[in-house]
């Protein structure tokens, strides 16, 4: 893996911002596999960090649904041999197609192939699609394999159709598009303590506010960290409206479990289902009474004793 893109070697290379590695980017990337095996080489895969509508238009930014970092694993554990980051700037949104092509896929990247979506534009104000990335190709001596990456029926594999699913708590079927649970990840970090006054002591995460967060709710989900592992969780997203709260947040109850020091670890979240939308019970002994129901709720959904 490597952030620089100064590759020597030929590679077969995918290109794209690849949020989320979603089922569709990883088609693109086993496409890219069974080339490069045939060929003898590596496959490369190279990720846009910010997203460009963050530089061209920032009020359209889309929620992101993976970090760079996160984008990285994903898309070694795909099959990418390497990953590369281009840093998209105003200087990179102005580069025209053959500018890009020469500097960055022939130059840096040393492409032997391109696999790209069949929806791929690229260059200055979107104006080289995969037509002209071919006819550059023919000039520059790579070829272009380019896939449609939508999925079949049922909801399309993008990573906007992602975000929408996500916005309105529909975790299941954005694992249907993504191939995983949902995942987001932050550090442990102090808060009221009122869950475990309840008998109910959370994690509070710390969440990059660029992060798509699911609607507010409770979700079964599990939590990872580095020292504990994997642990069945209620995960509960919201204001917290029982105490008239303000700020909203990511709070997880590991199951069984009311002996854990979480804070200051980073702690990853996988999102499998909705248990029900944020709610205001009638006094405190209702509210323990619905996180019970909660918890068992939780425990069927991830099909634990």
């Amino acid at each position: 893996m490597a952030d620089a893109m100064n590759s020597s070697a030929p590679a077969v290379v995918c290109l794209g911002v690849f949020d989320g590695v979603h089922r569709g980017h990883r088609a693109l990337i086993d496409r890219a596999r069974v080339i490069a095996d045939g060929l003898g080489i590596a496959v490369s895969v190279m990720t846009f960090d910010p997203h460009p509508l963050v530089v061209l238009h920032p009020e359209l930014a889309p929620k992101m649904l993976a970090s760079v970092s996160e984008r990285k694993e994903l898309l070694l554990a795909a099959g990418a041999d390497n990953v590369y980051v281009l840093d998209f700037t105003d200087a990179t949104s102005h580069l025209a197609p053959r500018d890009f092509v020469e500097r960055i896929v022939v130059n840096q990247l040393n492409a032997r192939e391109v696999v790209v979506g069949k929806n791929f534009w690229f260059g200055h104000e979107a104006s080289g699609d995969v037509q002209v990335l071919k006819t550059l190709g023919v000039e520059y001596g790579f070829e272009v394999d380019s896939i449609d990456i939508q999925g079949g029926s049922g909801a399309q594999w993008s990573s906007t159709n992602v975000r929408h699913l996500i916005a309105a708590g529909e975790v299941v079927a954005a694992a249907a598009i993504l191939g995983r649970d949902y995942q987001l990840g932050g550090l442990v970090v102090h808060g009221d303590e009122r869950g475990r006054e309840l008998g109910f002591p959370t994690a509070n995460l710390q969440i990059d506010q660029n992060r798509a967060v699911p609607a507010d709710g409770v979700y079964a989900g599990w939590v990872t960290t580095g020292e504990l592992g994997r642990l069945p969780a209620a995960i509960s997203i919201g204001t917290n409206p029982q105490f008239d709260g303000a700020e909203s947040r990511i709070e997880a109850y590991v199951l069984d479990r009311t002996d854990l020091d979480l804070y200051d670890q980073e702690l990853r979240v996988d999102f499998v289902a909705r248990v029900r939308g944020q709610a205001v019970f009638a006094d405190l002994g209702a509210l323990v009474g619905a996180m019970n129901l909660d918890v068992a709720m939780t425990r069927k959904l991830l099909a634990i004793g």
